[in-house]
């Protein structure tokens, strides 16, 4: 038997994680690795209190026709990504790298065709996390260097998100 890399591995694990999520367009796992320890996890959900979406029965971005992407402030999850960073400390962020898998979660597919969404970069950018890691297909995964969002400004604004 071959033995999965670590890079599949931990893409694994946020594929597990995504399974918490509670949103009707599309549901993320994140976890935060640092020195080949998990950091943290996080999936999309409404913040702690409040009815979340799958229990509503109905998603107001989606009730209103807002494209994915846009209009977050509308939206009441709490992103894959910013849960993680949230339950994590800066320390242990620092030169880290957030692994992301998504499913579309009417289908239950892998939606690949995915990166974090301009807030979530900023997120990322300032706790120190170095590299994001999305999951593609079963084994690809491609990677984004933070510094180059840092770099281009521009690069923080019209991402595909959720």
């Amino acid at each position: 038997m071959a033995r999965i890399d670590k890079i599949n591995y931990y893409l694994d694990i946020a594929e597990t994680v995504l399974e918490r999520g509670t949103c009707l367009r599309r549901n993320f796992g994140a976890i935060i690795v640092n020195n080949d320890e998990i950091v943290s996890t996080g999936y999309v959900g409404a913040p702690r209190g409040r009815a979340n979406c799958v229990d509503l029965g109905y998603c107001t971005r989606e009730k209103l026709n807002i494209p994915k992407g846009q209009r977050y402030e509308l939206c009441r999850s709490v992103h894959a990504e910013q849960n993680a960073i949230i339950s994590a400390s800066r320390a242990d962020m620092i030169g880290a790298t957030i692994y992301l898998a998504c499913h579309d979660a009417k289908t239950n597919e892998l939606y690949g065709d995915v990166e974090p969404c301009s807030m979530c970069k900023r997120a990322i950018i300032n706790a120190g996390i170095e590299k994001v890691i999305v999951r593609t297909s079963r084994t690809e995964y491609k990677i984004f260097n933070v510094i180059d969002w840092v770099e281009n400004d521009d690069s923080i604004n019209g991402s595909e998100g959720y």
